[in-house]
């Protein structure tokens, strides 16, 4: 199968480890094909961000069907351009935050999701209400570092560490998310770390959950629903 990873931001300082990261995991006879925008925001750290990376990602959607792609992924948290790319193309959508909650809600009856900033909290809090996992949402909780320098591992690995163990011990939270799909590489140290202070609780890597997800869709033959996610009506658009 081939599946078509969009990073829905301008920038490509995530594209050479996305591809590494993706093919280390995907299934031996899985194509990764990894791009990002050619207009849009550099970071989706805000609902405007979103709103301008949503039309390139919809066309890169259309592109990526259009050359055989069996499924994509919107790989950021924000999940942008998932709904409206699944009513216009024929190939499964999946979104990373969706992917993560899911299996967390799976495997746990608690979650904690722990983000970049605070400006993306509410973000989050509506992708996991139009889920419908809500209710198992213990909290989220933030590192403040931009999306952008979450490259620096070792920063990022501490101040996520600290979040987590405050989830598990504040929040009540019996696993937990990384809620950035830059916060790659990390997701098996923090749980072992997490393990030797006698918290052995699942710790999911969005990019990681999209592509099982994604492969998952594909290998069964299904997509999104033509009853929820409708062809949109035929109008003049400009």
């Amino acid at each position: 199968m081939k599946i078509k990873v969009i990073m829905p931001i301008i920038s490509d300082v995530f594209n050479d480890e996305i591809n590494e990261e993706i093919s280390s995991y995907a299934a031996e006879t899985t194509e990764v094909g990894v791009c990002n925008l050619d207009y849009g925001p550099a970071s989706v750290e805000s609902e405007y961000d979103e709103a301008l990376c949503i039309p390139n990602f919809l066309e890169k959607t259309i592109e990526a069907e259009k050359d055989g792609y069996d499924g994509v992924i919107s790989l950021c948290f924000g999940d942008p351009g998932v709904k409206p790319a699944r009513e216009v193309v024929d190939i499964p959508v999946v979104g990373a935050a969706e992917a993560s909650m899911l299996f967390a809600s799976l495997l746990a009856k608690s979650f904690s999701v722990v983000t970049v900033l605070p400006n993306v909290v509410p973000m989050i809090e509506n992708i996991s209400k139009t889920l419908g996992v809500n209710g198992n949402l213990a909290s989220i909780r933030y590192v403040n570092i931009p999306v952008l320098e979450v490259v620096e591992k070792e920063r990022l690995k501490a101040s996520l560490f600290e979040e987590m163990i405050k989830a598990i011990e504040q929040d009540k939270a019996h696993a937990l998310v990384l809620g950035c799909t830059g916060m790659m590489g990390v997701a098996s140290d923090l749980h072992d770390q997490l393990k030797s202070k006698g918290y052995d609780v699942p710790v999911i890597d969005p990019t990681f959950a999209a592509t099982k997800m994604l492969e998952s869709i594909i290998s069964m033959g299904i997509k999104q629903s033509r009853l929820t996610y409708m062809s949109p009506p035929s109008k003049l658009r400009k």
